[in-house]
């Protein structure tokens, strides 16, 4: 559910390839199994970069501590999703120490990109943008109202007694401990995921 993060780490935007990488990386989620050959390439690479990704986080001992701080909190098998959110709030919070774009525009710019690319989109995910774009989930990571209005719709969906809509109230008992998981954690992330697509993206 990380989706500020996948997409910042979708590669440079010069690139020839990055419309294709961003995505993949958005979409794959929605995409099971082998699905993804029906993809162009660098599609195709957009969303193993997206596994790939995942993978890392989840395996990564920083982000166990953290998912690990988040089920003795009661919230079960929802830890990793609810440390998901967390990483995109801290990730909003200090956007500019892993971008050169401000928050704001590089949202706006992310919104138009994969609106010009929406018909190539699975259906639930075409639908699921025009909710991102509307209400700017993007930007509202930022705050912890706009990340309690995140998990609580995610409450509604999953079974009951998930807690999430609460996942709010553990952030802030606990705020300086998931912020230093963040700052340990994402610089390793973010080189992982370079090295991970140029190795992708070798003929």
């Amino acid at each position: 559910m990380n989706f500020l993060a996948h997409l910042l780490l979708s590669g440079s935007v010069g690139a020839t390839v990055y419309s294709d990488i961003l995505l993949g990386n958005f979409i794959a989620d929605s995409v099971p199994g082998r699905q993804l050959e029906a993809y162009p390439p660098a599609v195709q690479a957009g969303i193993r970069l997206h596994r790939a990704i995942d993978t890392f986080t989840d395996q990564h001992p920083v982000v166990r501590r953290g998912t690990q701080r988040l089920r003795e909190a009661g919230y079960g098998k929802y830890a990793g999703v609810i440390s998901d959110m967390f990483l995109d709030h801290f990730l909003a919070r200090h956007f500019a120490g892993f971008s050169p774009e401000p928050l704001a525009g590089f949202a706006r710019r992310v919104y138009g990109q994969l609106t010009a690319r929406q018909a190539a989109m699975p259906a639930r995910v075409q639908h699921m943008l025009g909710y991102m774009v509307q209400h700017n989930w993007l930007l509202g990571y930022a705050e912890t109202a706009g990340l309690a209005r995140a998990l609580s719709g995610l409450s509604r969906r999953a079974s009951p007694g998930s807690g999430m809509e609460t996942a709010v109230e553990e952030l802030l008992r606990h705020y300086d401990a998931y912020e230093a998981d963040f700052q340990e954690f994402f610089p390793q992330l973010r080189d992982f995921a370079a090295g991970e697509l140029v190795r992708l993206l070798a003929p």
